[in-house]
């Protein structure tokens, strides 16, 4: 298998192998034109963004300072938002309901690398799909590590660390984030 194959498998990879960095180099260049672009020019900002993600919904923000790996693994829904200096390491699929909200500073990052030194002096990482449902607002400060599925409603509270997942119509907060408080279904 080439090392960008294990990485769709969900197996470990070598993370500057040439076709990986050539993805990470892309959205590299992708991201710093979108920076160039004025916030006061919604438009061209939108479709510079819709050029870098996967598939996007109606009415997307994304606020400057915007880094991603790939950039065509992040799928989102209808009214997304990301603000201010969000980063998406999308080695593997990050996919958004609608109306979710990304509040600035937070990672969400579906690699990882092993936890024994050899391995990572082999630049091994491993890369798990995040899903996100409809209706999530990720505070600032956050951090969504790979693997996990935050449920529809819920509210990830100013600088929690999402470890596993998140059911749905709650609050989840703290290192590592745990519910705090159920929320009324609409």
């Amino acid at each position: 298998m080439t090392e960008l194959e294990r990485l769709k498998a969900g197996l470990p990879y070598r993370y500057d192998d040439d076709a990986i960095a050539a993805l990470k180099n892309n959205a590299s260049v992708v991201c710093a034109k979108l920076e160039t672009i004025p916030t006061t020019d919604a438009a061209r900002r939108e479709l510079a963004a819709r050029s870098l993600l996967g598939s996007a919904g109606e009415e997307l923000d994304i606020q400057p300072g915007f880094h991603c790996d790939n950039g065509k693994n992040i799928h989102v829904g209808n009214r997304f938002t990301a603000n201010f200096n969000v980063t998406i390491l999308d080695g593997a699929e990050v996919r958004f309901g609608d109306y979710c909200m990304v509040g600035p500073n937070t990672l969400i990052a579906t690699t990882g690398h092993p936890l024994q030194g050899a391995e990572r002096r082999n630049r091994l990482a491993i890369s798990h799909p995040i899903s996100i449902g409809n209706d999530v607002w990720i505070g600032g400060n956050c951090t969504i590590l790979g693997g996990v599925h935050i449920g529809s409603n819920a509210v990830v509270a100013a600088g929690a660390v999402v470890t596993k997942d998140v059911p749905d119509n709650c609050v989840v907060a703290g290192i590592p984030a745990h519910v705090i408080r159920a929320l009324d279904a609409e």
